[in-house]
């Protein structure tokens, strides 16, 4: 069962842990990405040449550490390491990763001031993986933001759930599902919508 969250948290959450002062009030631009612009914290790496991603499949084994964007580019090569470690794991089916993703993944490392790996629980899903969940469980979209690309259910070592799903919904990229008792967080950038599952 879903439920929606009344309360979400402010962006100062993340001011008053001095955390995310590189995402100050003027940091707030508009990105296309073949898709309706959306306010996004792209200058939130405005101060460092680089941004990194480091990520842990906890299906496959497989981790990757890797510079994704340097000095105002997408590496290509770096882009395909991380469409590969997000494939669906049940097939093998490999889909490019939507930029926006990405930048939100990073963004809240740096919102937590953490160098831990990201741990994927799920990343991009087949659409016949997604009809089979989606017969099984009630808690899996008929049209989840997964087979686009676009969503990501994570969780961060050294950083509790509750900690976690804050800093998601601080950033307003997108949706932010707390699952406490499947210990994840699901990310995506569709619309911003907040709620709870088991």
């Amino acid at each position: 069962m879903i439920k929606r969250l009344k309360n979400a948290p402010s962006r100062t959450h993340c001011n008053s842990r001095r955390r995310f002062l590189a995402f100050g009030a003027g940091a707030l631009v508009t990105l296309a990405s073949g898709m309706a612009p959306r306010p996004v914290f792209a200058q939130s790496t405005s101060t460092t040449p680089e941004r990194t991603l480091s990520l842990y499949n906890l299906h496959t084994g497989e981790s990757l550490k890797t510079a994704y964007w340097v000095e105002g580019e997408y590496i290509p090569e770096s882009l395909s390491g991380i469409n590969y470690l997000l494939r669906d794991f049940r097939n093998g089916e490999v889909k490019p990763i939507h930029l926006d993703l990405l930048n939100l993944l990073h963004d809240i490392s740096h919102c937590l001031g953490t160098s831990q790996p990201v741990q994927l629980i799920s990343g991009y899903r087949s659409p016949s993986t997604n009809t089979r969940l989606h017969d099984l469980s009630s808690g899996v979209a008929k049209h989840s933001l997964h087979t686009d690309g676009m969503a990501a259910d994570i969780r961060i070592p050294g950083h509790d759930l509750g900690e976690l799903h804050k800093a998601a919904v601080i950033m307003q990229r997108g949706g932010v599902g707390y699952y406490q008792k499947s210990d994840f967080v699901h990310v995506d950038v569709g619309r911003v919508r907040y709620w709870t599952g088991s």
